[in-house]
């Protein structure tokens, strides 16, 4: 595999951490695996990210509850707190906001329990992930919450390749613009494959793997 490398921003604490290569996922081949783990478990990098989703949502959007996909419970708490920070003119000033994770049961279908499901229910919900590629896990939230009765404000990550998801906005602070020649496809239409180059690792939210 490829040397590690950063996609910079002003912020030093606010970066893209990629290795170029051929690379699968669950869904699709890619030539750049986009390793988020400490935007995700370190404190000053989570927090980063946070400030950086906040700006798209603090003046002009309710949010009452945030749905964390894809590990990104420790982000979702910073973005809470931003939100209602009185110090800045938001919505969501000295308001509560829920911060959730859903489980999954056996085929990938998200459910949330009686317990929790009032947090969605009647509530305006925020999505947030690490990456939206494909979308499919970004639409799986959207469909258990609009089972659940939940008000979907958009969908929020770290990195997307979509501008929406099932109709509803998609906001990232990176982008493919940032990674020179970025691809993402299904499998059988893979030009690394077409050329004979073997896949290098199985790559998810959780990490890398090498083959």
């Amino acid at each position: 595999m490829a040397k590690e490398f950063k996609i910079r921003t002003r912020n030093p604490e606010l970066f893209l951490r990629v290795q170029k290569g051929h690379f699968a996922t669950m869904h699709s081949h890619t030539n750049y695996y986009i390793d988020v783990t400490t935007q995700k478990y370190r404190m000053a990098e989570a927090k980063a990210v946070a400030r950086e989703i906040v700006s798209f949502y603090r003046s002009n959007t309710i949010i009452d509850t945030i749905i964390c996909i894809d590990g990104t419970e420790i982000i979702g708490a910073f973005l809470a707190q931003e939100l209602t920070d009185a110090c800045f003119m938001n919505l969501n000033a000295h308001q509560t906001i829920y911060i959730l994770s859903p489980e999954f049961i056996g085929n990938g279908q998200m459910v949330f329990r009686d317990n929790t499901s009032p947090m969605i229910e009647g509530k305006h919900v925020l999505i947030l992930a690490a990456s939206v590629t494909t979308g499919r896990s970004a639409l799986a939230a959207v469909d258990a919450i609009k089972y659940y009765g939940g008000d979907i404000v958009g969908v929020s990550a770290i990195f997307a390749t979509v501008s929406e998801c099932d109709g509803y906005p998609v906001t990232s602070i990176f982008n493919p613009h940032d990674l020179e020649g970025f691809i993402s496809c299904k499998p059988h239409h893979c030009p690394l494959c077409q050329a004979g180059e073997k896949l290098e690792a199985l790559v998810n939210s959780y990490g890398c793997s090498k083959l």
